[in-house]
């Protein structure tokens, strides 16, 4: 939430969906909660899926029925970002879409992995396939059903489950999204209850024999590395870190 507070343009709101019951800190100026009453994903746990199909198909229903949710309490809202709960924004998001109200969005391409606690983040120029928190959409473009009653399970999975097929989708429609101008976001590796169980950047890039047996790849994997300065945790962080 600081790091979504932390925007340098004021027209902004953030919307949190959270279970009934749920155990929130205080939250910020311009945050407000959706509250539901969702049973939980019994499949969170991919172990317990039958099959990685099942598992991919159980989470893109459960998180997506939330989004919905979120969006039709601001629809009346230019553009949305979804933003999982463990990745932060540029801090020149809602400047950017601002001044571009006719756009129809944007795939946040290029941002940062970060492990958690770490002072290092690697930079990554495909970030739209490896996080969510990747896409700016304008709003219309989601053709939102009138009420939650009214959406279809495959609506929900398609549209808001998972980022990965939207921007086929709009390209489909021939509303195609575009390349976000600078790093938009950090995706937040190595921390304990990740859903993706993506390791932690040094053994996810370096420290692994598939690293070892390409050291050219080594090499420009070590350029990419970036120190957490005080200009990146202003952009991102919102100084919480």
């Amino acid at each position: 939430m600081a790091s979504i507070a932390g925007q340098t343009h004021g027209d902004w709101r953030g919307i949190i969906v959270a279970n009934e019951g749920s155990d929130l800190p205080p939250l910020p100026e311009r945050f407000e909660v959706e509250w539901v009453h969702f049973p939980p994903n019994d499949m969170h746990d991919q172990q317990k899926a039958a099959s990685r199909e099942q598992f991919h198909d159980a989470f893109r229903l459960d998180k997506g029925r939330r989004v919905l949710s979120g969006m039709l309490r601001a629809r009346d809202s230019r553009f949305f970002m979804i933003v999982d709960d463990d990745d932060f924004v540029s801090s020149g998001i809602a400047r950017h879409a601002a001044s571009h109200p006719e756009a129809n969005g944007w795939t946040v391409d290029r941002g940062y992995v970060w492990s958690d606690g770490g002072n290092l983040m690697l930079e990554h120029d495909d970030f739209n396939q490896v996080c969510g928190t990747s896409l700016i959409v304008r709003t219309d473009l989601y053709q939102l059903p009138e009420r939650f009653e009214d959406a279809t399970p495959e609506y929900i999975k398609s549209m808001l489950g998972s980022h990965v097929g939207l921007h086929r989708i709009l390209d489909e429609r021939g509303t195609p999204l575009q390349s976000l101008p600078f790093r938009g976001a950090v995706y937040r590796v190595g921390q304990a209850g990740s859903h993706s169980q993506f390791p932690g950047i040094i053994r996810r890039y370096f420290l692994n024999r598939n690293a070892l047996r390409k050291p050219a790849q080594l090499l420009k994997d070590v350029k990419r590395l970036r120190r957490v300065n005080a200009e990146i945790r202003q952009q991102f962080f919102g100084n919480a870190t």
